[in-house]
């Protein structure tokens, strides 16, 4: 198997056949109509006659197509794939390297700079896929969303990735789900990917977009439905006729961003949309494949027809009706019509000084939104006129920008002041070398990104970040104040005259001449690879080889101490933030000098500090940490709801593992995240009675009782020992399997695959 290239014709139809054959088994057992969620997901079964498949409730075993890696989450994935000692990955695997490079200068200066910087992670990524046979798309090639949606995606597609975002690819038809290292490097091995069976939310567009209304804006209206966690441990599944209204790239980006409801994967069926995307970007024999096995990769008539029979939830968005939308600040489903901002701002009492706009990102990097904004400058350029703060615009690959170069579109954004970024990720996972604003300045910044969790693009508390699509970025830009509707305001010409942005006529969705082609940036491996050494530095800051973690003694954990109790939202960005701590994703031990620095104490209020029982000193988490574990003492840490929402970074699980965790205690958890610390042999638990949380003092200290007797369904005791030497019991309970009962007792998941 070649596993750099395989979305090949003859790979998609491999994947169609073995669709078809799982898929007759279950309607055999099912005997009723199917969702394309259920298509996607039985069609992958690994055991289709005998997996239980009750939502919500089963754990079931899949068999995903390939798996990709960005390049800050690809470092401890390859480590602890390499832990297995495996000579092949069983699946096609990619590497992209979009993660690590700084947006400062511009494309060029930015791009040599994070050559030199990153060179020995980059060595080691490349000399990894060359070892094992991944592919490797080397900086500067494009965000991993972009590349993987030109180069892999296909509709049936089930695949993995170590980023949230994956499920971009749902924009072609994919059931692509955001997963931790250890999650990816199963399916690596050869062992299929358990999850637990996800319910399946049916979202029903109707009406087209339309005026100033966007792709973005359907999820983030979605966002202001559903919450952050409405989405957990589900599917959401688009259908009815205005999908087809909605380009391929546009409905990748509503899929992107359903990783913000917290959501399984986000899905759209095949449709002639994404065969004029597969066409346009050359791939037009998989679109032929689609076309014949469309019965594969849509509903069944059945459920087009009652959908209320086949979705848990079924939610209409009327498109026609749908306004121009921001999300935030601080969180993207503080969601608010562009037509209602004034108020918005005035009750929030947010900085209305807009400092700076960013286009671009895996969210919206496409050709079409590149034209959007294009088409929005040359009404700019007409009048003589220019944004009225900085502009960023990040092209999602090489093929998208060196094809807006071609067609002009490029210089249009150029004309007009925009600083052209890396084909990266940048900016928007933190990677932002900003030098206009002061840390601790209040303003706000209007992104297409996906996130604006307080500090994401550039370490600032004070920043507030609203999210909307390219138009409204660019449209706030325009006036540089956030508290009005950008679109009514009157701009000011070079004549002195004014003029109101105009909704611009239609703007292709994919190249008329196509895409062009680019592969100066994959680096392929070679046919004999049994000399290829992977390069890893001993004395090395920025990566080291792993351990394996120890194993569970088979007693009750006793005398745990309580490390943090963290209030509010508590992201993987505040357990163990990106930014400058992205150069030691490959390094744990260094890493973990970051973990819990964004966490809210629950007694203090302060950010990143708790008090050390042991000298009744305040210091920084991790230090605390530290101290307990030098002193042979474990301990735990008890969090609030939806506990690691965000990013599937595994770091936030593998940190506290490697620092002495053993417990997590939560109200609830992010799906990934809980995932996360299952994998690693950390145990996450959530209170019974959620208002338990305020039990916990912060001079406990807790045994947690129960754990002989684990088993799927079990309660758990903790007995709170607290300082004034009184103590109570609380119940806890816990979701794991009798697999994942394995991993815990074996150390980790990784531990119980080498056994």
């Amino acid at each position: 198997m070649n596993t750099a290239v395989d979305s090949t014709p003859l790979f998609v139809e491999g994947v169609y056949k073995k669709m078809e054959e799982k898929l007759a088994v279950i309607r055999q057992r099912l005997a009723r109509p199917l969702t394309y969620a259920e298509k996607l997901l039985y069609g992958h079964l690994d055991d289709a006659a005998a997996a239980q498949l009750e939502a919500g409730v089963s754990y079931i075993k899949t068999r995903p197509d390939r798996v990709a890696l960005q390049d800050a989450t690809a470092q401890m994935a390859i480590l602890q794939y390499m832990l297995a000692g495996k000579d092949e990955a069983a699946v096609p695997v990619t590497v992209h390297c979009d993660h690590l490079i700084q947006a400062h200068k511009g494309a060029t200066e930015d791009l040599k700079t994070a050559t030199i910087d990153n060179k020995e992670v980059y060595d080691f990524l490349a000399s990894a896929s060359r070892r094992y046979g991944f592919g490797c798309w080397q900086p500067g090639a494009g965000i991993i969303h972009q590349v993987v949606l030109e180069q892999y995606a296909f509709p049936g597609l089930m695949m993995l990735g170590t980023d949230s975002h994956t499920p971009n690819a749902g924009g072609l038809g994919a059931f692509a789900c955001g997963v931790g290292g250890a999650d990816a490097v199963d399916v690596m091995v050869g062992l299929p990917w358990e999850v637990l069976h996800p319910k399946i939310i049916g979202v029903k567009l109707t009406g087209a977009l339309r005026g100033w209304t966007a792709p973005k804006d359907v999820i983030l209206r979605l966002l202001a439905i559903l919450g952050c966690s409405g989405g957990t441990n589900r599917v959401i599944e688009y259908f009815g006729d205005g999908t087809s209204s909605i380009s391929c790239t546009g409905k990748a980006t509503i899929c992107n961003m359903g990783a913000e409801l917290g959501a399984t994967t986000s899905t759209f069926p095949y449709d002639e949309r994404m065969a004029t995307y597969l066409k346009a970007i050359g791939r037009s024999e998989t679109a032929d494949l689609a076309d014949r096995y469309r019965h594969l990769l849509v509903a069944d008539p059945e459920v087009t027809a009652q959908p209320e029979k086949y979705y848990e939830q079924i939610i209409e968005i009327n498109l026609s009706e749908l306004e121009p939308h921001l999300v935030g600040p601080h969180s993207p489903d503080l969601a608010t019509p562009v037509s209602k901002m004034a108020e918005h701002m005035a009750k929030g009492g947010w900085p209305t000084n807009m400092s700076t706009a960013l286009i671009g990102s895996c969210t919206n990097s496409s050709y079409e939104d590149m034209g959007r904004i294009a088409a929005m400058a040359d009404q700019l350029l007409a009048k003589g006129a220019r944004p009225k703060v900085p502009l960023f615009i990040s092209p999602g690959s090489e093929q998208v920008r060196a094809t807006i170069a071609r067609d002009g579109i490029l210089q249009k954004l150029e004309a007009i002041g925009a600083i052209i970024l890396t084909n990266a990720c940048g900016p928007c996972i933190g990677q932002w070398r900003r030098q206009d604003i002061k840390t601790g300045v209040k303003n706000s910044i209007v992104t297409s990104y996906n996130r604006n969790f307080p500090k994401r693009a550039d370490g600032n508390p004070e920043t507030c970040a609203f999210i909307g699509s390219p138009e409204t970025a660019m449209a706030y830009a325009c006036v540089a104040k956030m508290d009005c509707n950008p679109y009514e305001e009157e701009l000011q010409a070079a004549d002195g005259s004014t003029f109101t942005l105009q909704v611009p006529g239609q703007v292709a969705e994919v190249p008329a001449g196509g895409f062009m082609h680019d592969d100066h940036g994959f680096l392929a491996p070679p046919r004999d690879r049994s000399q290829v050494e992977v390069l890893v530095d001993p004395a090395s800051k920025r990566l080291a080889l792993l351990s394996p973690f120890a194993p569970w003694d088979g007693q009750d954990f006793t005398g745990l101490q309580l490390l943090i109790k963290a209030k509010g939202k508590c992201t993987t960005d505040h357990i163990s933030p990106a930014g400058p701590w992205l150069r030691f994703r490959g390094h744990l031990d260094n890493i973990s000098d970051n973990m819990l620095t964004g966490a809210v104490n629950a007694f203090s209020g302060a950010v990143g500090t708790t008090k050390d029982q042991l000298t009744g000193d305040i210091k920084p988490v991790n230090e605390v940490a530290r101290a307990y574990t030098a002193a042979g003492k474990k301990w735990l840490v008890v969090g609030d709801t939806n506990y690691g929402e965000g990013s599937s970074r595994e770091h936030a699980a593998m940190s506290p593992r490697h620092m002495g965790a053993r417990a997590v205690i939560t109200r609830s958890f992010a799906r990934i995240h809980e995932t996360n610390l299952k994998k690693q042999g950390v145990l996450p638990l959530t209170f019974v009675n959620e208002a338990d949380y305020a039990r916990i003092l912060e001079d406990d200290v807790l045994d947690i009782r129960g754990l002989t007797e684990l088993a799927p369904g079990s309660r758990i005791t903790a007995l709170l020992h607290h300082g004034d030497g009184s103590s109570e019991e609380i119940t806890l309970r816990h979701s794991l399997n009798r697999e994942q009962i394995s991993w815990f007792k074996a150390g980790s998941a990784l531990n119980f695959l080498r056994t």
